[in-house]
């Protein structure tokens, strides 16, 4: 093979488990790891280079030439690659289209990155001994001040520090030589630490004893006793070993406030951040950034865990229980399983922080795999707030609110603090129904019902999003008299305005609240006290904190007790620990009111004493009978398409293919999914089950060339869900 012809094997975002071999130039110069542009059948396609001169080529007068290297993006990492071979290998997932997910939208479409417009600004020479030689300070010296004091800033830290016309001072500071672009920050000195209790000086210690090898703990703490703190704390000692820090968090609601936090405490570092929200230039250029090493603390939702980091120290995750880890569509991964994996090969620590861990994490630490770290009281409050459980079964309710709620309230307004009503359920009731004919308003794209929202007399499908109108008349029996049933957050909203007219009454759900300019609008209002009560679903119960909430009030919590998903109790006690943490996290005392047709279940009683070992121990004890995770494993093959049957012979083709294999699992019953219909097509499933991880992936990977093999209908799609988030 001459230099002029060099082949090259490359992963492209295609629904099946294939590379392609291209042809690349000599001017090319590729490596393993390059992002590529090349043509495909009639158009084109981004790929990244898995290998180069691979003994088992093709002929190269078979071959087209890639079209281009995407030069201003370097060759992505050995150790970057190697965690997206594990996540095709283990999630049975095409590598192209592992990829593909891994990388931002703009770099799987190979657009150009946009301009830096956000440089790291350093004082020269020249500007130092201006300052010093000043016998006034300018506008333009005061930029100077500013980066001197601090070290190297962003330009728009620059912006946000400054007074008057801080874009024109730049600007002459500048002009003039004093200031100067630099590749990345120098000053990287923490500022603001708090004081930690025993507790936390404790976690800390312990995690960055472990720097530079693969320790996993569990930073097991009670809501309010200042994880976040231990986590700053962490990160500030793998800044100053040269390290970067990588920090999942689980929702985009919780990155702007915490980026507030890191930012004010390491002013000098390049913070970056990345979600879904993002436009595509920012969360390619930040992706970049990292990938340079030149991001010191990337900050982001469970996307983030695919972020390059070459000098990566630390990994942090918050909430390590929450769902939203688990990616629902196209590579189904658990990004909280994936940063334990990269922690191990990259032979770093990884913090997992929660008050209600998750189940499996939870018997980690208790088998010793994970180190258990406590944070037994609170870092502020004097102590947790009160938990008390109403009987609705013994009062009247009031459009689901008892009088004890309605009290509490009432007491909070008038001491001039804050109430919180908690209900997740969105909307203002759950269905319009005839009471003549029974006619109910069924989605007519899923086999759920249509959820009514009072507020511009709507019907909507929170599973497809369809919306329509609510009807004049039954569209059954032609009866006017239609009733909403049940309730949801405008109804409770609309009542407690009737309730306390003179309160500032805030409805805070998916409905209200779309943006995070709008969430951050609402809280800045909430911590000016210019909220009295706030109604709201699982949106309010992660990670804020709003000293002046003194009352929780949880509505319509049983649901979850007898749920069909086995997971049902364990998620309801880690949203009602959430919740009931959001109440009493500053000095003033908090209270907490839980209301129930089950007071005396075993789940309100470890709640009631913030007992989750004890609830951890019960719900595992169940599941061990039940050989339900982490005690048994699972991978769900599913199938959709216009007809049920359809979908049942192509996974009744599945399990006779499993069956064939003779492996050590059992395979269940194809069977229609809970939610059979959505967005007009009709699902079932399968559930294979093992004891073992080892036995269900060697079967997975026999089974997986076996499905792609099947003849498929051309109107049917399928996926495979390893360890799903449920059956």
């Amino acid at each position: 093979m001459t230099l002029s012809h060099r082949i090259v094997r490359i992963a492209l975002p295609l629904p099946r488990p294939r590379l392609f071999d291209y042809l690349a130039g000599p001017e090319a110069r590729p490596e393993v790891g390059h992002c590529v542009r090349l043509p495909f059948g009639p158009g084109e396609k981004t790929g990244v280079i898995v290998a180069i001169d691979p003994p088992d080529a093709l002929p190269v007068e078979k071959l087209k030439p890639i079209l281009e290297l995407l030069a201003e993006i370097p060759p992505l990492p050995a150790q970057w690659l190697a965690l997206t071979q594990f996540a095709a290998r283990y999630y049975q997932h095409p590598l192209g289209e592992v990829i593909s997910a891994a990388l931002p939208p703009g770099i799987r479409r190979a657009v150009k990155l946009p301009r830096d417009d956000d440089p790291w600004l350093a004082t020269t020479a020249d500007g130092r001994a201006a300052l010093s030689e000043a016998k006034r300070i300018t506008k333009a010296l005061a930029a100077v001040e500013a980066v001197q004091a601090a070290g190297a800033r962003r330009r728009s830290q620059l912006l946000n520090d400054l007074e008057g016309d801080a874009s024109g001072a730049i600007r002459e500071a500048r002009n003039k030589g004093w200031l100067e672009v630099v590749a990345r920050a120098g000053e990287r000195e923490p500022i603001g630490a708090l004081t930690l209790n025993e507790a936390q000086a404790d976690a800390v210690s312990a995690v960055n004893a472990s720097a530079g090898s693969f320790k996993p703990f569990l930073l097991f703490g009670v809501t309010g006793s200042g994880k976040t703190e231990v986590y700053l704390h962490q990160i500030a000692h793998a800044l100053a070993a040269g390290k970067q820090a990588l920090m999942l968090v689980p929702e985009i609601g919780l990155t702007p406030q915490l980026m507030e936090r890191v930012a004010s405490r390491f002013p000098g570092a390049n913070l970056v951040s990345l979600h879904s929200g993002m436009a595509d230039g920012a969360r390619s250029l930040g992706f970049v950034q990292a990938l340079k090493g030149e991001a010191d603390i990337v900050l982001g939702t469970r996307l983030s865990v695919f972020v390059p980091l070459p000098r990566l120290g630390l990994i942090v995750i918050d909430e390590e229980h929450d769902a939203s880890f688990k990616q629902q569509d196209g590579l189904r991964y658990s990004a909280r399983d994936l940063a334990v994996w990269r922690a191990n090969y990259e032979k770093l620590p990884i913090v997992l922080g929660s008050a209600t861990p998750s189940l499996e994490t939870w018997l980690h630490a208790e088998a010793k795999r994970y180190t258990r770290l406590d944070l037994p009281l609170p870092a502020v409050a004097d102590k947790p707030p009160s938990l008390r459980r109403i009987d609705t079964r013994r009062v009247k309710l009031d459009n689901g609110l008892s009088p004890g709620l309605i009290e509490g309230i009432r007491t909070r307004i008038a001491r001039g603090e804050q109430s919180l009503v908690f209900l997740n359920r969105r909307g203002y009731a759950p269905v319009i129904a005839c009471p003549q004919c029974n006619w109910i308003s069924a989605c007519p794209h899923c086999s759920a019902n249509m959820v009514f929202h009072a507020a511009d007399r709507s019907l909507r499908c929170h599973h497809c999003g369809h919306e329509g109108r609510v009807p004049h008349i039954c569209p059954g029996c032609g009866n006017q008299d239609l009733h909403a049933f049940g309730r949801g957050t405008q109804r409770l909203e609309e009542r407690l305005r009737e309730h306390f007219p003179e309160a500032r009454i805030e409805r805070v759900d998916r409905d209200a609240v779309r943006t995070p300019a709008q969430w951050e609008e609402v809280r800045g209002r909430i911590e000016a006290r210019e909220i009295d009560v706030l109604v709201g679903t699982q949106m309010l119960a992660k990670g804020h904190d709003f000293p002046m909430l003194t009352l929780v009030g949880i509505v319509g919590a049983d649901a979850g007790l007898y749920a069909a998903d086995y997971r049902a109790p364990e998620r309801l006690f880690q949203q009602l620990m959430q919740v009931a943490g959001r109440s009493g996290r500053g000095e003033l005392p908090g209270e907490v009111l839980v209301q129930t047709e089950f007071p005396e279940h075993p789940l309100y009683e470890h709640l009631a004493r913030r007992d989750y070992p004890g609830f951890a121990k019960r719900e595992l004890a169940e599941r061990k009978l039940a050989g339900f995770p982490p005690y048994g494993f699972h991978a769900v093959l599913r199938a959709e398409a216009p007809e049920l049957d359809t979908a049942v012979a192509f996974l009744q083709q599945a399990r006779a293919a499993a069956e064939a294999l003779q492996s050590p699992v059992r395979l269940f019953d194809v069977v229609p999914m809970r939610l059979v219909r959505k967005a007009r097509l009709e699902r079932a499933q399968l559930v294979i089950e093992c004891d073992t991880r080892p036995g269900l992936q060697a079967m997975l990977t026999e089974l997986m060339p076996l499905l792609y093999a099947l003849k498929l209908t051309k109107d049917l799609r399928w996926h495979i869900d390893v360890d799903p988030g449920e059956l």
